[in-house]
């Protein structure tokens, strides 16, 4: 008998979650804890770490899992990597539903590095107006270059004192290129700082840095394990068996 486990996180595994819960199929729910309020799910929902590789078997076992969903965020990198390790000690299926990365397009300046110390040294000298869009736990390394204005957005208020003073914008996307447009021209961003995602609830700011001309320190995906990966929510629920019904 079929029973799923989804490592979530992201707006795709939301549209999953829905549309498991739609079919009636046998699912759970997990979220990372990084956000205090994560979106409600249909779903019965478990929050926090599994204790690495070991604690995510263990997981598998005792919960009866025999497919794991992986649509954590592209760069949730320990995450991806646990997943791969425990499905192939517990002989349970996996697949990835991760939306291709962001392609260059003409118009795009995009400055493309491997990692965040690489992202700090490839801001400019220059005091700038910089919007860095990668997440609360990525921001501590660019206190080095405290020149910088620099605007952050989060889904929760910082809870804790921030490595720099900066412009808080507290909002959950997904974000439209006229609101992206406003914000950046309201705060007369410079530079932007991101991770190539994909999808399309995060790109509006991509979309929005080629219309103004604004370079973009483009932080590439990291490197995991093989997989099977899909883009799309109907794919999932044809490798879990469910006849999708297009159009429902």
């Amino acid at each position: 008998m079929m029973r799923a486990l989804v490592l979530g996180g992201t707006a795709d595994a939301n549209l999953l979650a829905e549309s498991l819960a739609r079919a009636g199929l046998d699912a759970t729910y997990s979220y990372g804890g990084r956000t205090r309020a994560p979106a409600n799910q249909p779903l019965p929902t478990r929050i926090g770490g599994f204790g690495g590789v070991s604690g995510l078997a263990e997981h598998i076992r005792q919960e009866g899992i025999t497919h794991v969903v992986d649509a954590t965020h592209p760069f949730a990198a320990e995450m991806s990597r646990n997943a791969v390790a425990a499905c192939v000690e517990t002989g349970t299926a996996l697949m990835a539903l991760e939306r291709a990365p962001w392609a260059r397009t003409p118009g795009d300046n995009w400055i493309e590095v491997a990692d965040i110390a690489s992202a700090v040294a490839a801001l400019p000298e220059h005091r700038a107006r910089v919007f860095l869009a990668i997440g609360r736990q990525h921001i501590a390394p660019f206190a080095s270059r405290p020149q910088h204005a620099y605007t952050l957005r989060f889904v929760d208020p910082p809870g804790d004192a921030l490595p720099f003073d900066a412009d808080v914008i507290v909002s959950r996307g997904p974000f439209t290129l006229d609101g992206e447009l406003e914000m950046m021209r309201a705060r007369s961003i410079e530079w932007i700082v991101a991770r190539n995602s994909g999808g399309d609830g995060a790109r509006a700011k991509i979309d929005a840095a080629r219309a103004l001309g604004l370079p973009v320190i483009m932080l590439v995906r990291p490197q995991l394990p093989d997989r099977p990966r899909v883009e799309s929510v109907a794919e999932v629920l044809q490798w879990l068996g469910h006849r999708v019904c297009l159009g429902a």
